[in-house]
C-alpha cells in the first residue's frame, strides 16, 4: 500500500509540475480543468492510501525514518488545504495567483521527497 501511495502521490507530482508550467505560461490559456482534476483525484487517491499505510506494523526506526510517513501526511494535508483556494478560483474562471500555486507546489514536493526517504529506507 506504501508503494501505491508513493506511486500516486509522484505521478500527482509531476502532473502538478506540468501544470503550473503551462499555468506561468502567460500568453496562452490556463490548462484544461481536466488536467487540474486528474491531479488532485491521484492527489487524495496518494494521500488516503498513504494513511491506510500509516495504520501497519511500524517501519523505518533502524534507518531513523519512522516518523517520516507521519510527518509526510502532515505536509500533504497542508498541500490539499492549500489547494482549496485554487480549486475556488478555478471555478470562479479567475487567475490563480503564483504565490498560492508556489506554496502548494513547495509544501508538496517537501511530502513527496519525506516519502520517498520513508519508502525507500524504511
Amino acid at each position: 500500500m506504501l508503494s501505491l501511495s508513493f506511486a500516486l502521490l509522484l505521478t500527482a507530482a509531476l502532473l502538478g509540475s506540468a501544470l503550473a508550467a503551462l499555468h506561468l505560461r502567460t500568453e496562452r490559456a490556463p490548462p484544461k480543468a481536466l488536467f487540474g482534476a486528474v491531479h488532485g483525484v491521484l492527489g487524495v487517491a496518494g494521500f488516503v492510501a498513504l494513511l491506510l499505510s500509516l495504520g501497519g506494523s511500524p517501519r523505518g526506526a533502524a534507518m531513523g525514518v519512522s516518523q517520516f510517513g507521519r510527518a509526510a501526511a502532515a505536509l500533504f494535508a497542508m498541500a490539499l488545504l492549500v489547494a482549496t483556494p485554487i480549486v475556488m478560483a478555478r471555478r470562479r474562471g479567475s487567475r490563480i495567483p503564483g504565490i498560492v500555486i508556489g506554496a502548494h507546489a513547495a509544501i508538496a514536493v517537501s511530502g513527496v521527497v519525506i516519502l520517498a526517504a520513508y519508502t525507500l529506507l524504511g
